[in-house]
């Protein structure tokens, strides 16, 4: 997931890529060891920077895949065809290749154990990268609290992750339903179309069991999402959102 970049008084430092995982088509992870990386928290992003040979320099920002448990950091990147730092990211950038970036950054849109209430996860596309920090990192913990995630992908073979959540949905305690919008495979029994008012009221935890929802993905998508469930009767306060729009990623 790309978003417009944060100013701040960050210091920017260099981390080495040491792998490229295929996620999905035009998806890829970028595994990166950071010397310096303090630590982050589950749904925090980081600031990207490439700098031509000319000089001229494009900065976007990605959330961070991997949860504060995890030796390396890892970010997932989607190429938009018509961006300036995601097709470099997807198709160029290879292992031993350095890479300069600035973070960990956010402090709202971001879980830990220590939050009450059941974790309920709410992702369109490319909007689960900061949910597989927040699901690994409940993984790790108590998982004092349930956890669901409801995912909106265009199509089966699109879903970011689907190894990884497949896993989490069979032995791993997180409830996890897609919702396929343009294309499924022949006996689908999953949710055909987007996620709206009616498969949230159906799926995702009810209002009187006081969830802690996070919603992440295209602005449409999260403006949707959000006043749906604060139509059927969640509390805006407890209701997170993530949003990002075309960017030049």
């Amino acid at each position: 997931m790309a978003r417009a970049a944060i100013p701040g008084r960050l210091t920017w430092q260099l981390g080495q890529v040491l792998e490229l995982i295929d996620e999905a088509p035009r998806c890829k992870s970028i595994v990166l060891d950071v010397s310096d990386w303090r630590g982050h928290r589950a749904g925090q992003h980081v600031d990207v920077r490439l700098t031509a040979q000319d000089g001229y320099q494009a900065q976007r920002s990605y959330s961070i895949a991997s949860a504060p448990e995890d030796p390396e950091l890892v970010l997932t990147v989607q190429r938009l065809e018509d961006g300036e730092v995601s097709p470099y990211l997807v198709d160029v950038l290879r292992p031993g290749d350095d890479l300069e970036l600035r973070g960990p950054i956010g402090g709202y849109f971001v879980w830990e154990q220590a939050l009450d209430g059941p974790l309920q996860l709410v992702a369109g596309g490319s909007g689960v990268v900061p949910f597989r920090a927040m699901l690994r990192h409940w993984t790790a913990g108590r998982r004092e609290s349930a956890a669901r995630l409801l995912y909106s992908s265009r199509s089966l073979r699109e879903v970011i992750y689907r190894g990884e959540l497949t896993r989490l949905a069979h032995g791993g305690g997180v409830d996890v339903l897609l919702a396929l919008t343009r294309e499924w495979p022949d006996g689908w029994e999953g949710h055909r179309g987007r996620i709206d008012r009616g498969l949230l009221e159906r799926a995702a935890w009810p209002p009187e069991h006081r969830p802690l929802v996070y919603v992440c993905g295209p602005s449409s998508f999260v403006e949707t999402v959000a006043q749906a469930l604060v139509d059927v009767g969640h509390e805006p306060s407890r209701v997170r959102t993530e949003r990002f729009g075309p960017t030049g990623a």
